[in-house]
């Protein structure tokens, strides 16, 4: 096996064991052990463990970050950081371990070189917005806003058992953090009646702690959960009016 290969066999066991264990589990023996090598092969290939969980947080970050640097641009650089706000959150509620390692454990003056890239690409999106105009804060206090809001957001969410971790909670905060950033390249008012009503009817219903509205009101869980998926569709629609 050579080196990029033993490399990689190291990472993809780093992160089945993060999966299982959380990032507390992550100690170089336990990777050791999970790859099937000596603990002196992880320090020559990743210098050090701040070396070790950088490098398997931005293996494990490889897939969203794909997605990202995939993204192609539309006409609305304000409905893109949107669109990126949602990318992020899923990711986040998806991969409870990863993210949980790449923004629960701050380290000062040490970033993975995932989250570095992370935070390149929304600086690239929110320079193109300020060229359009549409920015009303400097690039880099945009950059900070959106990156205290949205890890802040799914940590919180995380925090909470799994069946309370939706989405929807923190959706108004996106648009309360991104409203108050930037110009909108659409007047809200192109909002359809019916995707506002949506959106006021999805934070109404959305559970809360051990308490859901709509099964509480004589609905089982299946029909709660279409019932939220359906207006969650018609919220994103963003109909125009003609």
């Amino acid at each position: 096996m050579n080196h990029d290969d033993q490399r990689e066999h190291i990472l993809s066991a780093a992160v089945k064991l993060l999966a299982g264990a959380g990032p507390s589990g992550l100690s170089t023996r336990a990777v050791a052990a999970a790859a099937g090598v000596q603990t002196p092969t992880l320090y020559r290939l990743f210098t050090d463990k701040d070396g070790l969980l950088d490098a398997v947080a931005s293996f494990g970050f490889e897939s969203y970050l794909a997605e990202k640097r995939a993204f192609v641009p539309s006409e609305d650089p304000v409905a893109d950081l949107r669109r990126g706000w949602d990318v992020h959150v899923e990711f986040g509620l998806a991969n409870p371990a990863i993210y949980t390692l790449m923004y629960g454990n701050a380290r000062p003056g040490r970033q993975p070189v995932a989250a570095t890239e992370n935070r390149a690409i929304l600086r690239g999106m929110l320079e193109r917005a300020n060229v359009q105009g549409l920015l009303r804060v400097p690039v880099e206090a945009a950059v900070v806003a959106i990156e205290a809001s949205t890890t802040g957001a799914v940590l919180l969410l995380l925090a909470q058992p799994e069946q309370a971790r939706h989405a929807q909670l923190i959706r108004p905060l996106r648009d309360i953090v991104l409203d108050a950033l930037t110009e909108q390249a659409k007047p809200r008012a192109d909002r359809s009646p019916i995707a506002e009503r949506a959106q006021s009817l999805l934070g109404i219903i959305t559970p809360a702690g051990n308490t859901d509205p709509v099964t509480d009101a004589g609905f089982s869980v299946s029909e709660a959960g279409l019932l939220r998926e359906w207006l969650a569709r018609l919220n994103e629609a963003h109909p125009s009016r003609h």
